[in-house]
């Protein structure tokens, strides 16, 4: 997903994009073990993926509690 398409998602729909990124990460790891993967470097894009959504799931969450506050 682009950082463009990540910014228009609402929080639930950020936080299932996180664990469907987590779940892809394990499954990964997985396949890296039992010698099926040759490309490495899917796991620093898919880390940066998922920092990525973190932090506009973070900064969206930020905006909803300072509006609740208010």
């Amino acid at each position: 997903m682009t950082k463009d398409e990540l910014k228009k998602l609402d929080i639930a729909a950020l936080e299932r994009e996180v664990e469907s990124l987590k779940e892809e990460q394990f499954k990964l790891k997985f396949s890296v073990v039992t010698g099926q993967i040759k490309d490495s470097s899917q796991f620093k894009k898919l880390r940066a993926t998922i920092a990525r959504s973190l932090t506009f799931l973070r900064e969206k969450q930020s905006v909803q509690n300072n509006n609740e506050n208010a």
